[in-house]
């Protein structure tokens, strides 16, 4: 009771950029680049599906999804990491890092909850390809993004509340932006309670979308197996994108998770660049993968940039 009454909650944080910070105008224009280019091919691909009606179907909507999540968690991170690079202190409100710990969480968790369901959809079409259209219809298709937001929103927001219990000892968070752990770490009281939570919502989300995600790519094999050399080449042509992207993006999130609590095991600034990528080249491979890999997806975004020259002259 002692704790509770002489901590309260500091109204400002202090994010730490190591020795990064002798360079770090050079890293917040690299920051504002790779923002601006988010957006751009972000916002690309979401136009060249939403105007053309012949893309308004499952795995293109799942696609549009995934863009604007990568938006999501691009605006939730980029610009505060770019303000606090380009100004003398690096600080942040207490109120402002937890927004920021809501926003990258649930932009994580449901990342790879659609990762998950993109990988399921892919599954139904290669494995039961004559039952693709009764199985995921439009209504299946928007249940199933409810369903990736709310299993993203509901648990983190009970994390959220856990940490915003805490009061707080310190103020300088060992990292160039604010995530849970780094805020339940600042804590004057025993935080067991909220690592049992936040190691179960980890665990249990990660487990169950790669495990989803191993059975599907695992039926998917079997099928190819057993299939001729042409459909074997149009399924790898589809399932590659979504491959690559959940390598990526799995493996960065569990380093990330590993280096956070074993914070000997690389130097400070290593750690940083590793994490920060991880919120960087997701947004950015996720347009340009399935744009560049996905015949339909360069034809119609080609259609409206040549619409657009064609009108200008």
């Amino acid at each position: 009771m002692m704790l509770n009454s002489t901590y309260s909650h500091p109204s400002v944080l202090t994010l730490s950029f190591g020795e990064l910070s002798g360079v770090k105008y050079f890293y917040g224009t690299l920051v504002l680049i790779c923002f601006v280019l988010i957006l751009l091919f972000n916002c690309t691909v979401i136009m060249s599906i939403a105007l053309h009606r012949s893309l308004h179907e499952a795995m293109y909507i799942f696609i549009v999804v995934l863009c604007i999540n990568g938006l999501y968690g691009s605006v939730a991170f980029l610009p505060s990491l770019f303000v606090n690079l380009i100004s003398k202190t690096q600080d942040i409100s207490y109120t402002a890092c937890l927004i920021q710990v809501f926003g990258l969480h649930t932009y994580g968790a449901s990342e790879m909850t659609i990762l998950a369901i993109m990988a399921f959809d892919r599954y139904v079409c290669i494995c039961n390809p004559l039952r693709y259209n009764t199985i995921i219809t439009l209504t299946i298709v928007f249940k199933l993004i409810s369903a990736a937001w709310l299993i993203s929103i509901v648990p983190v927001t009970i994390l959220i509340l856990l940490t915003f219990k805490l009061p707080l000892c310190g103020s300088l968070i060992q990292k160039a932006y604010c995530d849970n752990w780094s805020v339940v770490k600042l804590s004057c009281i025993d935080t067991t309670v909220n690592n049992i939570y936040g190691l179960f919502i980890t665990v249990v989300l990660i487990g169950i979308t790669l495990g989803l995600i191993f059975v599907s790519y695992l039926q998917i094999l079997r099928v190819c197996l057993q299939s001729s050399k042409r459909f074997k080449a149009k399924a790898v042509q589809t399932c590659t994108p979504h491959l690559i992207l959940l390598c990526h993006f799995a493996l960065g999130a569990i380093s990330d998770i590993i280096l956070n609590r074993l914070t000997n095991f690389l130097n400070f600034e290593l750690r940083t660049i590793i994490s920060v990528q991880g919120f960087v080249i997701a947004p950015l491979l996720n347009p340009l993968i399935y744009g560049l890999k996905l015949r339909e997806i360069r034809v119609r975004t080609g259609q409206i940039f040549y619409t657009k020259r064609t009108l200008r002259c």
